[in-house]
């Protein structure tokens, strides 16, 4: 990690804005530049002077070959796909982000989306308003209950965890899909890929992406679940291959589904989902909410800060720079 010390206040870099009680305690002690957008010759321009970085949009890959005086980067939320981490970690630089920030937020939203699906209320309201009681009241009668359905989730780990909790509470019984069936919590059942998109009437995809889960939901996957079952992505848009999902809402094989979450993000309004029945899509969304985003701009200050400092967080995630 570098040592390089200065009298002047550090300079540090926002690639979108912080909640805004955290703004007054962050330039308190660091000179503060927001990005005027995140796009990667903008960032790799203003990167080439900046001691502290605090990321909540995608990093070109090689931003970090520009960035001579950076000793720190916090995730302003958990996933580090928007970090090339190796590359931050060749140049000395401490990546931080943190575990548990957004952990309640992104569970209620799934609980949403799973009952925005399976009772049709948006479209009972919408028919209501546009066709009568009359029209809109029977839709009710294709309502599916949550409690005694079965939840598969995959990927249980602290969102995947909580959600199994709370779907228990509600009735439901759960699956899990996870790399290491050991650390499921109790009440959750191990359960294979086949298994576990085959036999569960909503599934939801809280794993991160990677080598293994990219493409993980295709159309064999999607042709396997319940015609009445529901899917749910608060995960990363290419696990799920959205052509295929596409096409099974369209031939009714497949209930309903929810993207928070698209292969190239921002959507523009021209992608094919736009023109699917029984999709609910939000612009990935399902970790914010006004206290998830104070609790996450509580965190990465105080790392940040924590960082520039010299000291060591428990939540670097790549320590192997401290010994370096």
């Amino acid at each position: 990690m570098h040592n390089e010390s200065t009298t002047a206040r550090p300079r540090v870099l926002l690639t979108n804005a912080i909640h805004p009680d955290l703004m007054p305690e962050l330039s308190a002690s660091c000179e503060v530049i927001l990005a005027p957008d995140a796009r990667p010759d903008t960032l790799t321009q203003l990167i080439t002077d900046i001691d502290g970085l605090i990321v909540r949009s995608q990093l070109p890959p090689d931003l970090f070959d520009h960035a001579p005086r950076l000793k720190a980067v916090v995730r302003h939320g958990v996933g580090l796909d928007m970090i090339p981490v190796p590359a931050a970690t060749a140049h000395g630089i401490a990546v931080a982000n943190l575990p548990g920030s957004n952990t309640t937020a992104v569970v209620e939203y799934c609980v949403a989306a799973m009952l925005h699906l399976r009772r049709r209320l948006a479209r009972i309201d919408s028919q209501l308003r546009r066709d009568g009681w009359a029209v809109a009241r029977p839709i009710a009668d294709q309502g599916l209950e949550l409690a005694g359905s079965r939840l598969g989730i995959v990927g249980v780990g602290a969102v995947g965890s909580r959600l199994a909790a709370v779907a228990a509470g509600l009735g439901m019984q759960v699956y899990g899909l996870t790399r290491r069936p050991e650390t499921l919590p109790g009440g959750v059942t191990a359960a294979d890929k086949k298994t576990l998109f085959a036999e569960s009437d909503v599934v939801v995809l809280s794993c991160p992406l990677n080598d293994q889960t990219r493409g993980l939901v295709d159309a064999a996957t999607l042709a396997s679940m319940k015609p009445s079952a529901v899917l749910i992505n608060a995960a990363r848009g290419p696990v799920v291959d959205a052509q295929a999902l596409v096409a099974a809402l369209r031939a009714g094989t497949l209930a309903g589904a929810a993207l928070d979450v698209h292969d190239k993000q921002p959507l523009t309004g021209e992608e094919t989902v736009f023109d699917c029945p029984n999709l609910l899509l939000t612009p990935h969304v399902a970790a914010i909410t006004a206290t998830s985003m104070h609790a996450m701009s509580r965190g990465a200050v105080d790392t940040l800060l924590a960082l520039l400092r010299g000291q060591r967080p428990s939540n670097v995630v790549n320590p192997e720079v401290f010994r370096s």
